[in-house]
């Protein structure tokens, strides 16, 4: 059985630091959309489960602590601020959106289940929000949380100064609040473009 230091490849008395550094770029190197195949990029997580104990495939926050039974969601697509002149931090935002009658793909709201990240919330509502590695290691599937609080029990990619400003990943964001706020779809801002894998699933998805 191959050993996850060398899946990683990594050596077995990397510190924690090392383990995510090295899970970062395998996964990206094992990606199905670089090249790789899917069993490889499950080893890549299965590694890094076994050696951080961190359920990467699942990420399931452990008993949903502090979470209510749902959270309602309102949402809007960072792709519309440009269109209408809106800032990212405009503190009337929604207000803005709700007033020009969006699409629903682009503004509207939905509920997120206990045991739903907020990324299963919206494709289980029929919408397609943009993701890669659903694995917590790349910043494809980042939103903006403007209001409520999203819960995150992995992270390797996000650099703290992203988390203070309410960057986010949906992929296994957990909302642990009532009533949430976020800006979908926010991979293409300057801070997120070195943390991106090729959104391809997104993109295919509208191509079809």
């Amino acid at each position: 059985m191959v050993s996850p230091f060398e899946v990683l490849q990594i050596d077995a008395d990397a510190d924690d630091a090392e383990v995510e550094r090295a899970y970062r770029q395998r996964v990206k190197e094992t990606h199905p959309d670089q090249g790789g195949s899917i069993s490889e990029f499950q080893q890549v997580q299965s590694a890094y489960t076994m050696l951080t104990g961190e359920d990467v495939e699942d990420g399931h926050p452990d008993d949903n602590a502090g979470r209510t039974d749902t959270s309602r969601v309102e949402y809007l697509n960072y792709e519309v601020l440009d269109d209408h002149g809106w800032n990212f931090d405009d503190e009337n935002l929604f207000e803005k959106a709700t007033a020009v009658d969006l699409p629903p793909a682009d503004h509207g709201q939905f509920l997120v289940h206990p045991h739903e990240s907020l990324l299963e919330a919206a494709e289980n509502r029929g919408f397609v929000w943009p993701y890669a590695c659903r694995g917590g290691a790349c910043a494809n599937c980042a939103v903006g949380v403007l209001e409520g609080e999203l819960e995150m029990p992995v992270n390797t990619i996000l650099p703290s100064e992203m988390l203070e400003c309410g960057i986010r990943l949906s992929c296994n964001g957990f909302p642990i609040t009532e009533t949430m706020k976020v800006v979908y779809n926010i991979k293409h801002l300057p801070r997120l473009d070195d943390l991106r894998l090729p959104p391809r699933p997104f993109e295919d998805a509208y191509d079809d």
